[in-house]
């Protein structure tokens, strides 16, 4: 079974932002009450998409609902905060957003320098997404984008 990067932001939306590990065993526990395992790629996939963004806080890793997500609880997944027995918590929105830039600019300086086009599209998507998501100004690496593209 494979989840999608939204189902799997629903999972994480549950708990508001889980660490890593909480999250596999999220993965684990939906998959074993579903009678499949859920690969860590759904994960991997989610980050790739912008659904979820990974952020440190007091020393641990956070992951929490991207910009590019829109959360959809896989069916059956209503019970795991009950299963898993992990509280609540709002995500670091400042560590979060700075996360997510730090990772962008990154994204950004990676796909220009290969030229590749897709990815420059698909990053020009996603700065949309980040400046409605967050309190982002990233018209100057939309503009590096768009250049690389012309």
């Amino acid at each position: 079974m494979t989840l999608s990067p939204d189902e799997v932001a629903g999972i994480v939306d549950l708990f508001g932002a889980l660490r890593p590990a909480e999250l596999d065993r999220a993965r684990e526990e939906y998959g074993f009450r579903r009678d499949e395992a859920v690969p860590e790629s759904d994960v991997e996939a989610a980050v790739e998409a912008y659904a979820l963004v990974g952020y440190e806080r007091d020393g641990d890793r956070y992951l929490a609902v991207g910009p590019a997500a829109f959360p959809a609880l896989p069916e059956g997944a209503e019970d795991l905060p009950h299963i898993l027995d992990v509280e609540s918590r709002a995500p670091d929105r400042a560590a979060l957003e700075r996360a997510a830039e730090e990772r962008f600019r990154g994204d950004v300086a990676r796909a220009v320098a290969a030229e590749d086009d897709d990815e420059i599209r698909r990053l020009l998507d996603v700065s949309y997404d980040l400046e409605a998501w967050g309190d982002l100004a990233l018209a100057d690496l939309r503009a590096r984008l768009d250049d690389a593209l012309a």
